[in-house]
C-alpha cells in the first residue's frame, strides 16, 4: 500500500484502503504493466512526501501530469533540472520576475515544495502523450479530499488556482482563515488573459507575512 513517509499516511489513511482507490490502483497495476505511464511510480506522491499536511502553506493546483519522457516528477508545473521548462513554467517565470523581481533559470520547483508549497495535480498520472488519459480514474477523489483536508487546517493557507480546472476546486475550500486566489491559466492560449500581472506570489508572501509566517522564496535554487 501508499507509504508516503509523513503526517499524510494517517491522514489519509482511510482513502488508501476506500473502494475507489483499490479500484483505481488495480487500473495503475494494468497502465504501468501494459503502458507507458508518468511519472515513474515512486514519484506518484512527491507532492506530499515534500510537503507534509503541517508545513503547507501554499496550495498550487495543477491538471495533470506533463505527458512527455523526462518531465514529469509528481510536483505540478516543475520538471528535472536540465530539461527544458515547458510553456506555462516559462509563463510563471515571467509572472515571478515582473512581480517579485526574480529571474529563475532551473525549471526544477523543489525548493518551492520544501518550504512549504504543495504542488499538487488534480490527477497523479497520465499516458505517455496522452493528456487527461487517467482523468476520472479516481484521483479527483483523492485529491479533492486532500483539498478539503487543508480548507479543515487551522493554520490559514493560500490557494492559487489557475485555469478553469483549478478554479472549480474553489467551492472545497470554505474556511475564511484560507486566502484563495484564482486567475487564467498560465498556458501561452490563456496567460494574457489574466494571468500575467496578477501579482499572485507577491499577494501570497502578503498574506503569509500578514498571518506570522515566512514568506516563500520564490527562487527555484
Amino acid at each position: 500500500m501508499v507509504n508516503i513517509g509523513n503526517s499524510w499516511d494517517e491522514i489519509l489513511s482511510g482513502e488508501f484502503t476506500s473502494e475507489y482507490y483499490l479500484k483505481l490502483r488495480e487500473f495503475l497495476k494494468k497502465e504501468y504493466f501494459t503502458k507507458t505511464v508518468f511519472p515513474p511510480m515512486g514519484d506518484i506522491f512527491n507532492a506530499l512526501k515534500y510537503t507534509p499536511y503541517e508545513n503547507v502553506k501554499v496550495v498550487i493546483l495543477g491538471q495533470d501530469p506533463y505527458h512527455e519522457k523526462g518531465q514529469a516528477e509528481g510536483l505540478c508545473f516543475s520538471v528535472p533540472k536540465g530539461v527544458k521548462a515547458p510553456p506555462s513554467l516559462v509563463n510563471i517565470f515571467k509572472e515571478i520576475k515582473d512581480d517579485v523581481g526574480i529571474d529563475n533559470q532551473s525549471p526544477n520547483l523543489i525548493n518551492w515544495a520544501k518550504q512549504g508549497v504543495l504542488l499538487l495535480n488534480t490527477s497523479l498520472t497520465v499516458r505517455e502523450g496522452q493528456a487527461n488519459s487517467h482523468s476520472d480514474k479516481g484521483w479527483e477523489i483523492l485529491t479533492d479530499n486532500i483539498i478539503k483536508k487543508l480548507n479543515e487546517r487551522e493554520k490559514p493557507i493560500v490557494f492559487l488556482l489557475w485555469g478553469a480546472n483549478a478554479r472549480s476546486k474553489a467551492a472545497l475550500i470554505e474556511n475564511k482563515r484560507h486566502l484563495v486566489l484564482c486567475c487564467a491559466h498560465p498556458s501561452p492560449l490563456s496567460a494574457y488573459n489574466g494571468f500575467f500581472g496578477c501579482r499572485h506570489f507577491s499577494k501570497t508572501n502578503d498574506f503569509l507575512i500578514k498571518n506570522g509566517e515566512m514568506p516563500i522564496d520564490w527562487r527555484t535554487e
